[in-house]
């Protein structure tokens, strides 16, 4: 039998989207206040003893020492609060840091989040901001960014494995049609094939409908000791395997563009210690900032052998109704993709899912779940497992 890392009792998410108007810190209080109803007995000024957030960037709002700031417009108080920026990671890597506290005995209640404002900035200078969890010497400063570099991985995946341009698009179908189900998502519409195909090209093969959207949003999560979840929910969800990796920064340092090493080795990590296989997960948030990568995750997580992602995808096996559904909130690609938000963003939707309360996308009967949360273009990692169990 696994051993339960930490018990996850409450979650709270902001809308995603453009949320015109709004500084972080109150995208944050609008997700922590989701989060506290969500809880009975939970009484957060007393309960909870610190304070784990991601966020990627400081630039967007000029804005630095986000973690008391966002513990004060939660309404917690004097309690410890610490930034985590680890990239697209920086709230998977938060998530880390809370479950670690609780193990540890430092900390019975702890709360964990992310958050990124980004849409009042161009795309422009999204695109500068974010490349910045790139190499800047080898990368950034020879006109590379992420679309340029996950095309690199992309036309590599398609060299050597025969990926389509098709298969791709039908990754963006399959999370949008998701994606229309979520409430919460920042992109409620369906889209189709033709759709993907014929948008605008950003860095071939990689289209317009192929890259996540610029988003705004927070998420929020309360951990705490697994004897003692039930006084605060009567429906926990447990962590049983928590694992992080790394890999080289720079894309052309590594050994092999197809796959993402720190991806394989977190994964396996997380896997021994929950005591499951690929074939046990019942469901999985994983990384789709751009459609290549969920093929790719699909590989490197074991939900199918190298190299066959796109025909996984093609025959139907991810979708609400598939074999292992993927990205049953509608991913990066259609919930949207506020950075530092979506470690956490991801884990919220695997806890509405084993608590059945994901309504028009749930899954059956589901009992095990994962998450995977990438830090630029992989080299940071973060795999998560949860059980009812």
């Amino acid at each position: 039998m696994s051993k339960r890392l930490a018990a996850i009792v409450s979650a709270g998410l902001s809308k995603f989207g453009k949320r015109d108007g709004l500084y972080a810190r109150e995208l944050f209080a609008e997700a922590s206040r989701e989060c506290f109803e969500d809880s009975r007995n939970l009484r957060p000024s007393r309960d909870i003893e610190a304070l784990y957030v991601g966020q990627m960037c400081e630039s967007y709002e000029h804005q630095a020492h986000m973690a008391p700031l966002m513990s004060d417009w939660a309404g917690l108080g004097h309690i410890p609060a610490v930034r985590v920026e680890n990239a697209c990671s920086s709230s998977g890597c938060a998530l880390r840091c809370g479950i670690m506290a609780i193990m540890s005995g430092m900390h019975d209640v702890v709360m964990v989040g992310g958050v990124e404002k980004m849409t009042h900035l161009s795309t422009q200078k999204n695109v500068e901001y974010l490349a910045m969890a790139s190499d800047f010497q080898f990368e950034q400063r020879n006109g590379m960014n992420f679309p340029a570099l996950y095309a690199l991985m992309a036309v590599a995946h398609m060299h050597k494995h025969g990926t389509t341009e098709k298969q791709m698009a039908m990754v963006a179908v399959k999370n949008h049609k998701n994606g229309a189900l979520n409430p919460k998502a920042h992109m409620q519409k369906e889209i189709t094939l033709e759709n993907v195909l014929s948008s605008k090209p950003v860095a071939w093969p990689l289209k317009l409908y192929d890259c996540s959207l610029i988003t705004d949003g927070a998420s929020c999560m309360i951990l705490t000791k697994p004897s003692i979840a039930k006084k605060f929910t009567d429906d926990p969800v447990y962590v049983t395997g928590s694992a992080q990796a790394n890999d080289k920064l720079n894309l052309f340092e590594r050994d092999d563009l197809t796959s993402i090493k720190a991806t394989q080795l977190a994964s396996r990590k997380a896997y021994k210690m929950a005591g499951v296989r690929p074939s046990g997960i019942d469901l999985a948030e994983v990384h789709d900032c751009f459609t290549i990568a969920e093929i790719i995750a699909y590989e490197d997580l074991g939900f199918c052998k190298k190299g066959d992602g796109g025909r996984l995808i093609e025959q139907d096996e991810t979708s609400l109704q598939g074999r292992i559904p993927v990205n049953t909130s509608g991913g990066l690609k259609s919930k949207g993709h506020p950075v530092g938000a979506t470690g956490v963003a991801q884990a919220c939707e695997v806890y509405y899912q084993l608590t059945g309360r994901a309504g028009k996308r749930q899954i059956p009967d589901a009992k095990v779940g994962l998450t995977h949360n990438i830090g630029g273009s992989g080299a940071t990692a973060v795999v998560n497992i949860y059980s009812k169990r």
